[in-house]
């Protein structure tokens, strides 16, 4: 899975904004882009909203507590 990564990070990451003048330059830019793609990226399989959106409304949905039934 990871290995299907590296392509679209080379793409949009380090072509476009390199070459870079040193180590931090790239790790700043790598941080942003981590960032965009599992925070703001709209993934078209998923609805076309963030991986972030959907983990957010599992977990919601995941700790619901059914109707009619109070927590103690």
């Amino acid at each position: 899975m990871a290995e299907s990564v590296v392509g679209p990070y080379k793409t949009e990451c380090t072509r476009p904004e390199g070459p870079f003048k040193g180590v931090d330059d790239l790790e700043l830019a790598t941080l942003g882009w981590v960032h965009w793609f599992n925070q703001a990226r709209l993934h078209g399989s998923i609805g076309h909203i963030p991986p972030a959106g959907l983990g957010a409304a599992y977990y919601t949905a995941a700790t619901a507590q059914p109707a009619g039934l109070v927590a103690c």
